[in-house]
């Protein structure tokens, strides 16, 4: 190729790329000189200054601390995050035991009062083979009314997941029927399954098979805190609960009426309460009167009451219904002589209670710190749980 086409062929793209980039110098000088005359513009401005716009006052408003139902929280002591709260349970219902309708006698026993002349409640013991019983006769004359009897368990420990038979059952039946005394039977479960539960219910209505009872027949089932490995440990609520419901449906249908025992934090945190609505409650917290806030038919108050008849230690109860008559009337006794009333007590001291379980410790019937099959677990609630 000659040299003028070369030059040809390289100097028109060259030319031409020359061009571009020129042109596009003069609109970048173009633009350049549009922004600085756009910044001298807004300089020369007087814009005014919101100085007030700033300072903006707030006015404190009311805050609603509480809930709609009778502001009440319920509060209790844990030993990981200190105080707690739960929620009221609008479709629980509350407590119809006033505190102050309630005395602690010199004796330690207590009595609930309708008014000064007329007792609320029935005192009444449960017991097991664990209580060794001398003279029932005594008991009755020791101002018991009824009697609750273990009629069997579940075991843990060594036996777990075992049924058996209380050894005792028979006989004491017997023998408080023959003194007069109400009588009624709970089954101590460690159900971890609603068919579980189900065979509980079933044992416990062969074994009481021949018995005529006055009180109801109690499902039983406890956490087990002094066993580091207990089969009920992780149960959830709704299988409790599943479990609860199946044993007390089962125990009607044998013709009994059911009852629920349970200690208050256990239900509280265990227990679905909405769906176990319509079946006696029967609750255990230690001390002089319940914190518990929702309703119960019977109250274990102690696990270290004396009675005449009976050696060593024994659950107290008070019972606010008469289970023995038809459609269960509340209860309404004279109150025997000797008995400090609510009035009385305002001027009288106060009777110390010797009772210090605290939930987590074994009841009257453990008599080793070691699980034992047949001991009964927690029975109480010693914490300092309050209802505001």
């Amino acid at each position: 190729m000659s040299v003028v086409p070369k030059l040809l062929k390289i100097g028109i793209p060259a030319i031409t790329g020359a061009a571009v980039i020129g042109t596009l110098g003069v609109l970048l000088y173009q633009s350049s000189r549009e922004v600085r005359d756009l910044k001298s513009q807004i300089s020369e401005r007087e814009l005014p200054i919101e100085e007030e716009s700033s300072k903006v006052e707030f006015a404190p408003i009311d805050v609603n601390h509480y809930y709609e139902r009778l502001g009440q929280k319920i509060y209790l002591s844990d030993d990981t995050f200190g105080q707690i709260w739960l929620p009221v349970l609008s479709e629980v219902p509350l407590s119809q035991h006033p505190l102050e309708n309630m005395v602690q006698q010199p004796d330690g026993r207590m009595a609930s009062f309708a008014d000064e002349k007329t007792l609320n409640a029935m005192t009444g013991i449960d017991i097991s083979t664990h209580n060794i019983v001398s003279d029932w006769n005594r008991v009755k004359e020791d101002g018991i009314d009824f009697v609750m009897l273990r009629v069997g368990y579940r075991g843990y420990g060594v036996d777990t997941g075992t049924i058996k038979a209380d050894d005792k059952f028979k006989q004491y039946y017997r023998d408080a029927k023959a003194a007069g005394l109400k009588v009624g039977a709970y089954f101590f479960s460690q159900a971890i399954t609603e068919e579980e539960a189900v065979e509980e219910a079933v044992f416990t209505a062969e074994q009481l098979k021949g018995c005529e009872l006055d009180f109801p027949v109690v499902y039983d089932w406890e956490l087990i805190f002094h066993d580091n490995e207990a089969r009920t440990d992780n149960v959830p609520v709704e299988t409790l609960t599943d479990a609860t419901l199946a044993f007390c449906e089962n125990i009607k249908a044998f013709g009994y009426q059911p009852m629920i025992y349970q200690n208050k934090r256990t239900t509280l945190f265990k227990l679905d309460l909405p769906r176990i609505q319509g079946i006696p409650f029967w609750l255990a917290e230690y001390g002089d009167g319940p914190t518990y806030i929702y309703d119960y038919d019977m109250w274990q108050y102690s696990c270290t009451g004396t009675v005449d008849g009976i050696s060593g230690d024994v659950d107290m109860n008070l019972c606010f219904y008469d289970y023995s008559q038809e459609d269960a009337p509340a209860v309404s006794l004279p109150v025997p002589k000797g008995v400090i009333t609510p009035e009385e007590a305002k001027t009288t001291e106060p009777a110390e209670s010797t009772d210090t379980t605290a939930e987590g410790e074994t009841d009257s019937e453990t008599t080793e710190t070691t699980a034992s099959p047949e001991s009964d677990a927690d029975n109480g609630d010693g914490g300092e749980d309050e209802t505001e």
